[in-house]
């Protein structure tokens, strides 16, 4: 029996959200899709989180959209990385290897 998806650390949405985007346009199913996958279902995304996570990027010049025809040709928005969204994302995953390291290091008693 599978296990129930994990809850999203406070703070990690928009690091998920930006590295999925780094590999290239995606609208929104596909992210949560890449995230779904990648973890195993470990981690699931949402949408009402990642909309208004979408839309707060796009507030902050992070990411822009477009309107395109998906892969079943349907209308949907893709969302870009722009540059100043992959400078956050570098600063993000900086920080937050930084602090999985200190948690790691605790959980070692080390």
């Amino acid at each position: 029996m599978a296990l129930p998806a994990l809850p999203l650390v406070q703070g990690t949405l928009d690091l998920l959200v930006l590295r999925t985007l780094a590999s290239g346009p995606r609208h929104g199913y596909g992210i949560a899709s890449v995230v779904r996958d990648l973890t195993a279902g470990d981690l699931s995304i949402e949408d009402a989180a990642l909309y208004q996570a979408l839309h707060r990027l796009d507030r902050q010049g992070l990411v822009e959209a477009e309107w395109r025809p998906s892969e079943n040709n349907r209308r949907a928005r893709y969302y870009t990385l722009t540059p100043a969204g992959r400078r956050r994302l570098k600063e993000e995953t900086a920080a937050w290897r930084r602090y999985s390291r200190a948690v790691e290091a605790v959980l070692e008693g080390r």
